[in-house]
């Protein structure tokens, strides 16, 4: 398994309850442009259209050594999963809060796969009582290791 790219973004602003892999119908400029890493993940989500999951918003550069046959960078792409699992997401995601967002794009074997997770969004409050919590952590490591070398 090759990791392409990741979405550090998600962590920060939803809980995921759930991760899943779904395959993605791509173009052959796309699996090109992906194979050298061009790829940003930060704005992106999932929505379903017409009982099918697509992949919106996920910047895909243009491959370099391209045509006229390139393709659009921010198009919708296809996600390709089993309906009952479609089925349960249309489900979750009738209900108010959750969101279903990229976490990773990957190459397993030699399909593109994109990890997805079923998140709720954290609150302002939420956000700013883990950058408190991350930053006391912090201070507590930084004086353990002051004392720890005062007594060497």
């Amino acid at each position: 398994m090759k990791i392409i790219a990741v979405n550090k973004e998600a962590e920060k602003l939803y809980n995921i309850e759930e991760k899943f892999e779904a395959g993605i119908a791509l173009t052959g400029t796309e699996v090109k442009s992906l194979r050298e890493g061009n790829v940003s993940l930060k704005d992106g989500y999932a929505k379903i259209k017409n009982n099918e999951l697509y992949l919106c918003n996920v910047h895909i550069s243009e491959y370099k050594n391209g045509s006229l046959t390139n393709h659009n960078p921010k198009r919708e792409r296809k996600l390709l999963l089993h309906k009952s699992e479609i089925k349960r997401l249309i489900g979750k995601q009738q209900q108010r809060g959750w969101t279903i967002v990229p976490l990773k794009i990957y190459f397993k074997d030699k399909w593109a796969k994109v990890e997805l997770g079923l998140g709720k969004g954290k609150t302002k409050v939420d956000i700013r009582e883990k950058l408190k919590k991350d930053e006391h952590r912090i201070a507590i490591e930084r004086a353990y290791k002051k004392s720890k070398l005062k007594n060497l």
